[in-house]
């Protein structure tokens, strides 16, 4: 979707670029001592190599005014004149050629265009396979096998392969089905599965869509700051234990890459450019990861196992709470023995000034959180699918936003419309292209037979489950939630036993051992420039403390039958929930 928000600027930029590209072709006819070749080969062969690029971002970033507009065209002119005459054939703006193919030429990566060739050709060949419906009907299995392998390691080296995981997984998903069709006893058989398996899907990416949308429209409010801007310790160690904590309950409300964002712009604004602040982001996605892990909109796996009914609202809370807060806990008490958590406070002399608040911008938080809270009551309430309720609040918050932004033609960004223009679309169709191509899978009876054989020679669940979070540290956890929702349903274990719940910590939380396990590390990686190795270092073994003291804590609760406190288990419109 942000690409349609660039595209809607690229005709007038396109326009100014074209009128002062035949005035500088114009300019440049005068200057034939310097060369002849300009007016023909070299201007095409200088807008392939990315001069449009950069001169519609000069043009962008000039473009404040019309009046200011002449004057840097002018500017650029008289610049041209003075560019020295150099000796030979060579036109004025070769030392700029000479800039490309040298920029060019320090990009270049034989490997990576290798890695690009053998993933093509794989596909190709597995395209190719595929056709032959005799061999299909025949080895469906090695076929679906083979694709869903093919594309798996598209999405695990989609930096090396520059392939966007979105795009993989959706071809990944048509194709499969694709041999799924070809396989099974009849079409009408595979379009049945496929229509079921789509609704499932459906439901949890309008989920995500809404939740999303609504989130966005109380930050772009700065609706945030109500929670961030209470945090004014200076001391180390307790800035640690503050930002953790606000991090752990801000993200079991949202989801754990939104908070992510949200704290780190804070540690921005708190903290200098240090290792502390570095660590505290390190914290942030300990904590975010943990916090969506014991409630059903915290993050999209726990979502996911709720949609589907492996998981309900008060037992996950009941269950969860304790081993989420123990994963946090221990990684705070091991790093406040640190030296990075004992010294003088961060000096904050430096810090950027806030950004005001939205106008009714505490509105506009207070309805936006209320909506999301009020997910679970709407499905114990009517007995519909969560997305419903989601929907509703999405409906409700568009109404409000509308009117309290009425002829407010400045303040279009703070509405849905321009929202929806900046939610992670991509996210939801990686989601789509997943959850289909392991449905896929689950029709054709291989995710039955990964179970079968995982019992056969791996009885105990918790080392099932837990072996679940480890993995989602290096793949994934959304395919690998989905996969064990195909090969396990509520028939072998029912709702709320322990190896969903266990699915559900694990899996949330075992991504925080690596920075690239999860979508809050990797936003973090992002924002504070933090290479794989420092946060291997640094972060990593106290995440792993925390991932495996949570388990320890869960298996403790459960085998001593020790159930949290809550009035909210006596709400009688949430016990089935």
């Amino acid at each position: 979707m942000a690409s349609l928000s660039i595209g809607t600027h690229l005709p007038q930029t396109h326009h100014q670029f074209s009128k002062s590209s035949r005035r500088f072709v114009s300019k440049t006819q005068s200057l034939a001592p310097f060369g002849s070749s300009f007016g023909g080969f070299r201007g095409t062969r200088l807008l392939g190599n990315g001069m449009l690029v950069r001169a519609e971002e000069k043009a962008r970033g000039s473009d404040s005014g019309s009046g200011q507009q002449p004057k840097a065209q002018f500017k650029s002119e008289e610049e041209l004149q003075d560019l020295p005459p150099s000796s030979g054939s060579c036109d004025p703006l070769c030392s700029v050629d000479e800039t490309s193919s040298s920029d060019f030429e320090a990009s270049y990566k034989p490997k990576t265009d290798l890695l690009k060739a053998i993933a093509i050709f794989a596909a190709a060949a597995t395209g190719t396979i595929a056709i032959n419906h005799s061999w299909v009907a025949a080895n469906q299995d090695v076929a679906m096998a083979l694709l869903f392998g093919i594309g798996y390691a598209g999405i695990i080296f989609e930096e090396s392969l520059a392939f966007n995981k979105s795009g993989v997984g959706l071809i990944m998903a048509v194709c499969l089905w694709i041999v799924r069709s070809i396989g099974a006893p009849s079409t009408d058989i595979a379009v049945a599965e496929l229509q079921h398996a789509s609704a499932e899907v459906s439901e949890i990416v309008f989920f995500l869509l809404g939740a999303m949308t609504i989130v966005e429209i109380v930050d772009s409010h700065q609706g945030f700051k109500l929670v961030t801007d209470n945090i004014t310790t200076r001391k180390p160690r307790t800035l640690l234990w503050v930002v953790g904590f606000v991090t752990f309950f801000l993200s079991s409300i949202l989801d754990n890459l939104t908070s992510t964002i949200d704290m780190v712009s804070l540690l921005r604004k708190l903290v200098p450019p240090s290792d502390f602040r570095k660590l505290l982001g390190g914290v942030v996605v300990i904590a975010a990861n943990a916090g969506g892990a014991w409630t059903p909109i915290g993050d999209v796996t726990t979502t996911m196992l709720w949609i589907h009914g492996q998981i309900s609202t008060v037992e996950t809370m009941k269950g969860l709470f304790i081993p989420s807060f123990v994963s946090l806990a221990v990684p705070l008490a091991l790093l406040s023995l640190t030296s990075e958590a004992s010294g003088d406070g961060p000096d904050r002399s430096n810090v950027m000034a806030s950004e005001q608040m939205a106008p009714r911008g505490q509105l506009v938080f207070s309805v936006g959180i209320g909506a999301l809270i009020f997910v679970p009551i709407f499905k114990s309430l009517t007995g519909l699918p969560p997305y419903m309720g989601m929907l509703l609040g999405l409906g409700v918050l568009w109404i409000l936003t509308d009117a309290i932004h009425y002829g407010e033609s400045e303040r279009q960004r703070l509405k849905v419309p321009q929202a929806l223009s900046r939610i992670d679309t991509q996210g939801a169709l990686f989601f789509l292209g997943i959850l289909l191509s392991v449905s896929s899978l689950e029709a054709a009876g291989i995710l039955r037979e990964l179970a079968n054989y995982l019992d056969a020679h791996i009885p105990n669940i918790e080392l099932i489950a837990s072996s679940i979070g480890i993995v989602s540290a290096v793949i994934d956890n959304v395919p690998l939630v989905a996969a064990a929702m195909g090969m396990y349903d509520v028939t072998s274990f029912p709702q709320d036993s322990e190896f969903w719940q266990l699915v559900a910590y694990c899996a949330g939380t075992g991504g925080s051992m690596l920075v690239i396990g999860s979508a809050a590390g990797v936003a973090f990686m992002g924002m504070e420039k933090v290479d794989f190795f420092w946060y291997f270092r640094k972060v990593s073994g106290f995440a792993f403390a925390g991932y495996a003291a949570g388990i320890a804590a869960y298996l403790a609760v459960h085998n001593l039958h020790i159930s949290l406190p809550t009035t909210v288990a006596q709400v009688p419109f949430l016990s089935g929930s």
